[in-house]
């Protein structure tokens, strides 16, 4: 009995999962064009409009950053090395599109037309952050690790029972997110209703201090979008043309009614999880991080568009200095808004106040009023 070949081959089953799933790129680490089909599709001013793209991103950061350590806001999430796979996804869609982000895509969030003084204010947590334009097509960012693919499925839902054209929702996460039970739960649903959504998991090699290796024994993310019946596809995070142009045709699919998209970019985050304590050099080499540092999405595309004569030094810090004179009018903004009260955050709990949270907002305004 021990001899005898069993009916079906289980280690090989496993060995196979994944195996249909290879990054789509556009543009190697060494600025070398793997695809000019579609390099061909773009003058060199939009290519550089794609730059800018990241540029800004990273010049956020940089900003974000330093307001943090000097106490002038509150959580943050660092973008830096992420700007291809956000600013390439984000691109891609329509601003008529509904935006699901989590606490790592701020920058979206702005380029999708919340004024960046709205995002400073939300990090301070304060409740004008939150407070957003009608015609903005969007939520405030999750916490709960996977709790916005399931608003997408929702949402989609809701696009679609409303025969809504062109439209859909799409939500981001990051690895660690997978192996939550909302990003299962909201991929089946958006699957089994044929909803509208667009997936996007950001793979940059961590959920904070746990590598991707110890979340899941996948071979890829993108495999995980298959037992829901969901198209998926693996691309180079690190490339904004392949991101981009991935995230496009994914866009087209869903809103041409054949349901959902799971993209999964590969890409690396440069610093901490968050600033909130988080140190990367306790659990990370430099062996791992310098190959990802090599491959920065900004050294690639600069170098292109320098040997191209279409950027230069010149213009790069131009362009900063207007980006940061935009960030430091938008601190200003916030600096300038209205200080929250303990009444303001009673107030806010519920839209007819119980009897008890009367009594306290009465007890605090007559502290408030000396």
């Amino acid at each position: 009995m021990g001899n005898e070949k069993s009916i079906v081959d289980f280690s090989a089953i496993r060995d196979a999962l994944g195996n249909d799933f290879k990054p789509v790129q556009v543009m190697d680490g060494q600025s070398k064009v793997v695809k000019p089909e579609i390099v061909a599709k773009y003058s060199n001013d939009q290519l550089v409009d794609f730059l800018k793209l990241m540029i800004w991103e990273r010049t956020l950061h940089q900003r974000s950053n330093a307001l943090t350590r000097q106490g002038r806001l509150g959580f943050y999430a660092p973008t830096e090395g992420q700007e291809a796979s956000e600013m390439g996804t984000n691109a891609a869609m329509k601003k008529t599109d509904v935006l699901m982000p989590a606490y790592r895509d701020i920058p979206q969030v702005i380029q999708h037309g919340l004024p960046v003084y709205k995002a400073f204010l939300w990090s301070r947590g304060h409740v004008l952050g939150n407070e957003y334009p009608e015609d903005f097509h969007a939520m405030p960012p999750q916490i709960i690790i996977g709790a916005q693919y399931v608003q997408a499925a929702g949402v989609a839902l809701g696009i679609k029972k409303n025969k809504t054209p062109d439209k859909v929702a799409y939500a981001y996460t990051g690895d660690g997110g997978t192996s939550q039970g909302d990003f299962y739960e909201g991929m089946n649903f958006a699957g089994a209703f044929q909803a509208p959504a667009v997936f996007i998991v950001q793979n940059n090699g961590y959920a904070i201090s746990v590598p991707r290796r110890k979340q899941t024994a996948a071979k890829t993310l993108a495999q995980k979008a298959v037992a829901a019946g969901i198209p998926s596809v693996q691309v180079d995070g690190m490339d904004f043309l392949a991101v981009y142009e991935v995230t496009k045709a994914a866009r087209e699919y869903a809103a041409a009614g054949n349901g959902p998209v799971m993209i999964e970019t590969l890409t690396y985050r440069f610093g901490p999880h968050t600033n909130a304590g988080d140190d990367p050099k306790r659990y990370r080499t430099k062996d791992e991080e310098e190959p990802w540092f090599d491959n920065d999405p900004l050294i690639r595309y600069r170098k292109y568009l320098t040997d191209q004569g279409a950027w230069s030094e010149e213009q790069e810090n131009e362009y900063v200095e207007q980006v940061k004179a935009d960030i430091k009018a938008a601190v200003k903004q916030a600096d300038d808004a209205p200080k929250q009260k303990m009444t303001d955050f009673l107030a806010n709990v519920f839209e007819e106040q119980p009897q008890n949270i009367q009594n306290q907002i009465t007890e605090f305004q007559a502290k408030e009023s000396k």
